[in-house]
């Protein structure tokens, strides 16, 4: 765990007046009983109206079921997990020992809270209005994905399209792992595309979700990638 808190504000192009307010939102609540579960609270409503607010202004002509689901395939767990491993969150989380010990830093549902926690945090700091361009900047890539109409498509077929689309083999998907009891497995699956060495590793209440947590981590590394 990194303890510069200088250092990932610099990461995250951001200047906190107050950096108790920071390392607040990085500290998961089986760390003690000061937490960031209120910040998350405040997070989450706030990313919710920033975001809702930029697809109204992208898509004018959009319905609001339209909205919704382009909004839905924002504001998720698995997306607010990637964009929290882009920045790194969780070499900063604080957690307790047993969260330590399960290797918590690297579960989804930490890291999209956490992010979350961020944006609340950053509220209070900042105001709403720092916020909302900050966001905006951290959204600005899966904004574009949208505005290329990617928006209605899940990962594993916008992964297909990717790679067919350049002449490359199709991704190959391998179950690593189910563990639990038949009512809450888990599932581990690894995703192989050609052009990358090492698989893309995800988990998930069904071997379909874990797969399509593993096609979106592919699909951004190859977008990022192809962008450079």
């Amino acid at each position: 765990m990194k303890t510069d808190l200088g250092q990932l504000c610099r990461r995250l192009e951001l200047e906190f007046h107050d950096i108790e307010r920071l390392r607040e939102a990085l500290t998961h609540r089986s760390a003690g009983p000061r937490n960031n579960e209120r910040l998350e609270f405040l997070g989450d409503a706030a990313l919710g109206f920033i975001v809702a607010q930029e697809l109204f202004h992208r898509f004018p002509r959009a319905r609001e079921g339209e909205l919704s689901r382009m909004r839905a395939s924002l504001v998720n767990q698995t997306s607010l997990a990637q964009l929290a491993r882009r920045l790194n969150l969780g070499e900063w989380l604080v957690l307790g020992p047993g969260e330590l010990k399960s290797g918590g830093f690297r579960r989804d549902s930490i890291l999209s809270d956490a992010l979350e926690a961020l944006i609340g945090a950053i509220v209070e700091d900042q105001g709403i209005e720092a916020c909302r361009r900050w966001v905006v900047r951290l959204f600005a890539e899966k904004f574009s994905q949208l505005e290329a109409g990617h928006w209605g498509k899940d990962a594993k077929t916008r992964l297909q399209e990717f790679l067919q689309g350049r002449g490359l083999p199709l991704p190959r998907y391998e179950l690593i792992s189910q563990s639990g009891p038949p009512h809450d497995q888990t599932f581990v699956v690894a995703c192989h595309v050609a052009p990358l060495p090492q698989p893309f590793v995800a988990e998930g209440s069904a071997r379909k979700q874990a797969e399509q947590r593993a096609a979106a981590m592919a699909l951004e590394r190859l977008t990022r990638t192809s962008a450079k």
